[in-house]
């Protein structure tokens, strides 16, 4: 016998959210986070992806010069320099998913109202523990003797020279690791970046690191460059290395990459690594979430969440 109660029919689907329904967020040139997270950022904005389109960049910025608030960009992308910003009187938000604004017009950013949010603290620990890596690295010899053991000379030639465990003497250029230093009771002789930190801002003013300082370092003095190959003038750097001036170094930047100074290659006392202090899985993570974050604050009217200049 049939049921008297009329089934109740399933609901209907959502309908599926199309990209032009999405606040507009436009993208110069893919950040590397995108390898990983792009589709996450497609689901939640309208990415206006400047370098698929085949319209010269100031055309298409043109064209989206009334639509587009916010921008995201990166370090490794072009500069977002006062000709860009210009080009775009729309433009309220720029989010950069580095912890550096060295590509960014901030002058010109502060006279338009423009906000800039960054990467924040998500890069911290990782930084931190490269740093902690190539301090290690360089006093105990551990890509040095990796080379050793791998050309055949501990069979030819015996054990491998003596390294070391202490320091006296640490020049350590990045704000993340500086809590490594004093931790360690070690005397901070080197500060290559003023930070002025309050609540949920952090602005960072580089310094230009040049003979004086490297030579105050000493003969057994070690520096560690894990922020902008900037910081540090590089031909001193490289002389003062090559010269004995100073004890090591354990580099993650440098001034003109990827092009590293070929002196560097044969010092068993320098560790050298291609930028990658914050390519893990956990910072990238964390990026995409604070990135995120940070556009869904701006377009809802909230307070950003790792805001650098929000006049």
């Amino acid at each position: 016998m049939a049921s008297d109660q009329a089934t109740t029919p399933p609901p209907p689907p959502l309908p599926e959210i199309q990209s032009h329904d999405l606040s507009q967020v436009i993208v110069l040139h893919p950040p590397p986070v995108f390898n990983y997270f792009m589709d996450l950022f497609s689901k939640k904005f309208h990415l206006l992806k400047a370098w698929e389109s085949p319209l010269p960049l100031h055309e298409f910025l043109t064209n989206h010069a009334h639509s587009a608030q916010a921008m995201l960009c990166s370090g490794t992308g072009p500069s977002i320099s006062a000709d860009i910003i210009r080009l775009l009187p729309s433009l309220r938000l720029v989010a950069t998913t580095s912890a550096g604004l060295n590509h960014i017009d901030l002058t010109e950013c502060r006279n338009r109202g423009i906000s800039i949010a960054n990467a924040g603290e998500a890069f911290s620990e990782d930084v931190a523990d490269l740093a902690v890596g190539l301090l290690i690295d360089v006093f105990r010899k551990v890509s040095a003797s990796d080379r050793y053991v791998r050309h055949g000379l501990w069979a030819t030639k015996g054990d491998y020279p003596l390294g070391s465990k202490e320091v006296s003497e640490l020049g350590l250029l990045d704000w993340e690791a500086l809590a490594f230093k004093w931790q360690k009771g070690l005397r901070p002789l080197v500060a290559t970046s003023h930070i002025t930190r309050g609540r949920g801002r952090t602005l960072c003013h580089t310094l230009s690191i040049q003979m004086e300082v490297l030579l105050a370092l000493g003969k057994e003095g070690v520096i560690v460059n894990i922020g902008r190959g900037a910081i540090i003038h590089e031909k001193e750097l490289v002389q003062c290395l090559v010269q004995g001036e100073i004890g090591g170094a354990g580099l993650d930047v440098f001034e003109n990459e990827p092009d590293v100074p070929k002196e560097l290659f044969e010092l068993d006392n320098v560790v050298l690594a291609p930028h990658m202090a914050v390519f893990t899985t956990e910072s990238f993570e964390d990026l995409c979430d604070l990135m995120i974050g940070n556009l869904e604050a701006f377009f809802s009217k909230k307070p950003l969440l790792s805001p650098v200049m929000n006049e």
